[in-house]
């Protein structure tokens, strides 16, 4: 009687086991497929795991994509022409890989179209001690310049994402430290911006991701999301005066920013992506309209193609070759309260 209870419980733990098992996996497979539903979605193959950023290239049809440990900035090019294919027999490529920066994670980039140029953010892991961002030429991968912005006796910081003004000023988010570094376009350090606003909650958990996306509105400031805090800020460039946007609806968890227009804003992260709209230059905003993706890859970052909004995620999938995804996000209004 005792074995016969004893192979009853042992087929009945290995039965609970792959059920346990099989649930997730479906789940995880429900959520890959609707990560590539829309006609525009595309994955590709990749030998890295972590990919944070990726902008489109208008005029060369292709992805730029910062790798994150690989530390470098990878391209995925388009055909010309569509097939209507997935995209899942793109392979990513190296466009830059500096050496004078071996050893960082590349996070936020930037395509200043204007000056011809891509900017990359990097930052060290581990110690904290190491961030800086730089210029290349969107043609040859040249690099214009490379801008230390810390030295390992300064506080600990983790340079984050860029944006650049109409004079060709990058600012860069310090999402450690709360803060901004502004960079001139020949890559000179004019200043930093720091301001007690910036942390409006001391709580540790309130502040471990701080000031994070950041874009540049044609109106003369910059809009900064607060990952930890759910916090979006607007930052006048010339006074450096820093006010709270009181935005209706969540921000908690937000990442990568890209305006869609001067009143639309998109803003990844988790979960996936959200769209805000602001009427009076943006001392005011609400969210009216989500994309839900796939949860499990992590969203960071926006871009726009052809008018059409696509989303990066973090984390790819496989074993010898990854497979990452950019998602076209279709959004559903919200219904107003």
């Amino acid at each position: 009687m005792a074995s016969n209870c004893c192979g009853y419980c042992g087929r009945r733990t290995w039965a609970l086991l792959l059920l346990a098992t099989a649930i997730p996996i479906a789940l995880i497979a429900s959520l890959e497929r609707a990560a590539i539903a829309t006609n525009g979605s595309l994955r590709y193959r990749s030998g890295g795991w972590l990919r944070e950023c990726a902008k489109w290239d208008h005029a060369r049809r292709r992805f730029l994509i910062s790798t994150y440990f690989d530390g470098g900035v990878a391209e995925i090019r388009l055909p010309a022409i569509s097939d209507g294919s997935d995209g899942s027999d793109l392979q990513e490529r190296t466009f830059i890989a500096d050496a004078d920066v071996a050893g960082n994670v590349s996070l936020g980039i930037l395509i200043d179209a204007k000056r011809d140029r891509l900017l990359v953010v990097y930052a060290e892991v581990m110690g904290l001690s190491s961030a800086a961002v730089a210029s290349y030429g969107l043609d040859s991968g040249e690099r214009l310049f490379l801008t230390r912005l810390s030295r390992p006796d300064d506080e600990p910081s983790f340079a984050d994402d860029v944006a650049v003004d109409d004079d060709g000023n990058a600012y860069v988010t310090d999402t450690k430290a709360n803060k901004i570094w502004k960079v001139g376009s020949n890559g000179e350090l004019l200043s930093i911006i720091r301001n007690n606003i910036f942390v409006q909650k001391k709580e540790w958990y309130r502040n471990v991701f701080g000031l994070n996306g950041i874009v540049y509105h044609q109106n003369g400031y910059l809009l900064v999301v607060h990952t930890a805090g759910g916090y979006l800020f607007k930052v006048d460039i010339k006074t450096e005066d820093v006010r709270v946007v009181q935005v209706t609806g969540s921000l908690l968890l937000r990442d990568g920013l890209e305006l869609l227009s001067p009143t639309k804003l998109v803003v990844a992260g988790t979960p996936s992506a959200r769209i805000l709209e602001s009427f009076d230059d943006w001392n005011t905003a609400t969210v009216t309209e989500r994309f839900i993706g796939p949860l499990h890859r992590l969203a960071t970052s926006a871009t726009v193609k052809e008018g059409k909004v696509y989303i990066n995620h973090l984390f790819g999938l496989g074993f010898t070759k990854r497979t990452h995804v950019i998602t076209e996000a279709v959004f559903t209004a919200l219904t107003a309260r």
